[in-house]
């Protein structure tokens, strides 16, 4: 049975990863802190795992690199559950989006067979690069704060930035050395898509601006409108609490 795109099983996928996440909560929520740091914890290296398997899997190492934005998390999030840093954690909860969009928008993963191996690396951890961050913020094991909001956005285009450069200088590589992969194509990344849209939303985005890298700044107006969302009530909260001291 194929994962598919927006058919039974995905839809029911989506399901099942929103109440795992919930199921987790609820498991974790009267447990004391060092349980819910270790269970978060050995939860956390499902993404570090992925990105071992896909190293090894596909025979083209240099195609499954750890520069997209979830393989990224991955490796960002045993670090923000068991240091619990403030920073780290608001970050993640913005990348969290990656993981959502990822299961949401499977177009390229709609083949995978659900019980392969291929299909538990891919689904399981974007599941808990979803959860994690929220679970850590809900539980209280990090705090959110409105105030992180500017080193989310340094860091995110940051790391973009660096990421193109690396794509830039991959795809020259390749290109001078004729590197190929194991079906003979010449290698050319994209991490973070960075070079050329992989999806639809991502298409109408190079549609208005058919530039590589600069197409991915019309994201910039959905992470402000997602960070306004999450951060709302600590923003009229800090308000109120403004008015109150004058």
């Amino acid at each position: 049975m194929t994962w598919g795109f927006f058919s039974v099983t995905h839809i029911v996928s989506l399901i099942l990863a929103v109440s795992i996440n919930v199921g987790l909560y609820y498991l974790l929520k009267k447990r004391s802190k060092k349980v819910q740091i270790v269970v978060l914890g050995i939860l956390s290296f499902s993404g570090i795992g992925a990105i071992v398997f896909n190293l090894l899997m596909w025979n083209s190492p240099l195609e499954y690199l750890p520069f997209h934005l979830c393989s990224i998390t991955a490796i960002l999030l045993p670090i923000a559950v068991f240091t619990r840093s403030k920073v780290v954690g608001n970050l993640l909860l913005l990348w969290s989006i990656g993981a959502l969009f990822a299961l949401v928008v499977n177009s390229a993963q709609a083949n995978y067979e659900i019980f392969s191996w291929t299909f538990v690396f891919y689904y399981f951890p974007h599941l808990l690069e979803l959860g994690i961050p929220i679970l850590l913020i809900k539980l209280g094991l990090i705090k959110k704060d409105y105030r992180c909001i500017v080193t989310t956005v340094i860091f995110t285009v940051v790391i973009y930035t660096a990421v193109h450069f690396i794509n830039v200088g991959l795809n020259a590589y390749c290109v001078e050395n004729q590197i190929l992969d194991s079906a003979g194509n010449l290698i050319q990344v994209n991490y973070m898509y960075s070079i050329k849209p992989a999806n639809p939303l991502l298409q109408f985005f190079y549609n208005l601006v058919p530039h590589s890298y600069w197409y991915m700044l019309l994201a910039m107006p959905i992470v402000a409108v997602y960070l306004g969302g999450v951060y709302l009530f600590d923003f009229i909260a800090a308000w109120k609490a403004h008015r109150t001291m004058k």
